[in-house]
């Protein structure tokens, strides 16, 4: 049975939905649906995650949405979170190829966010989730009507020798190693290692909170990913990349990218976002790769980013946002 998880400093926000959603290819995603917390509605915000989270590590940015006017849809890809695996370690981060997150998003699009929630149709993404969104907009099948990425997902750092690793990926997964884990690959979340040292964020309170709801849901945090995950990540980003890609994008797009993220590259982030005909990039400045569990300062430059960019005029006072928030552990 799909659930929820909670944590003493991080509860589900109430009123939500859970819905088991199938795809074309009979894999069953975990989702969860919103309505706002105003008296009207500006839309709906549909979250894209990225690798190895889940819905509970999204609660805090739910409440804002809600408190902004939005709708929420959030879900878990497959591999991860609550959603099904295709293989039978389900602390692997695997997927077969990236094609099949466009089966996840289009079966949440027609089973959830075009029959049961309320117009215009927006998105959030992060990471990972970024990634395969700007991968959409390039090839026409994004449902939304404006999208905002945190640290997409267009390069990674953390890989010392990308283009040695690219071709090693490629040669592993064509012989047959697809879903094994990446080498040295473990089954450990990278939420869950220790606060000093991480990559994730500067917040030490939010860092703890995102830490304790990573060890509630178990293998849905899940570890390294697999061969076939990495294979289909560089080829992906490698798309992405490509000079003549961006300007081929006409969705309006607001990237906000972290300046001091250890995990995706920044400098690609912001030659990428120079080539969009209808983007804007926002750089700040200390952020690390989590902007969304950042530092109460960095995230209230980004809320501020995404007010602005976001259709609708009737935004919420401070008072009324921090009305619906809940306290933050120290």
């Amino acid at each position: 049975m799909l659930t929820l998880r909670d944590t003493p400093d991080n509860p589900a926000p109430p009123g939500g939905t859970i819905l088991a959603v199938g795809t074309r290819d009979d894999c069953t995603l975990r989702a969860a649906t919103w309505q706002p917390t105003t008296r009207t509605c500006r839309g709906t915000v549909t979250l894209l995650q990225g690798r190895a989270e889940f819905i509970e590590k999204y609660y805090e940015t739910i409440r804002d949405l809600r408190a902004r006017g939005f709708a929420v849809v959030a879900f878990d890809w497959r591999g991860q979170g609550e959603s099904d695996r295709r293989v039978e370690d389900p602390h692997k981060g695997h997927v077969a190829q990236f094609d099949d997150y466009r089966l996840d998003l289009l079966a949440i699009t027609e089973v959830v966010l075009a029959p049961k929630m309320p117009g215009p149709h927006l998105c959030l993404a992060h990471s990972m989730g970024g990634c395969i969104a700007l991968t959409g907009a390039l090839d026409g099948w994004l449902p939304f009507r404006r999208l905002v990425t945190v640290a997409p997902m267009l390069s990674i750092r953390m890989i010392r020798f990308p283009m040695a690793a690219s071709v090693l990926a490629r040669g592993l997964h064509r012989l047959g190693f697809g879903r094994r884990y990446i080498p040295f690959g473990k089954p450990v979340s990278i939420a869950t290692k220790p606060y000093s040292g991480n990559r994730l964020c500067r917040d030490p309170g939010r860092y703890a909170r995102n830490a304790a709801a990573a060890r509630q849901v178990g293998a849905g945090a899940v570890g390294d990913p697999t061969v076939a995950w990495l294979a289909g990540a560089f080829r992906a980003m490698a798309r992405l990349r490509d000079p003549r890609a961006a300007p081929r994008i006409t969705l309006p797009t607001l990237i906000v990218a972290a300046g001091a993220d250890p995990v995706c590259g920044t400098a690609v982030t912001e030659r990428f976002a120079a080539r969009l005909k209808a983007g804007h990039i926002l750089v700040l400045p200390d952020a690390r790769h989590e902007i969304l569990s950042e530092r109460e300062a960095i995230r209230q430059d980004f809320w501020a980013a995404f007010d602005g960019f976001m259709p609708g005029s009737a935004l919420p006072s401070h008072a009324e946002v921090e009305a619906h928030a809940a306290p933050v552990p120290v």
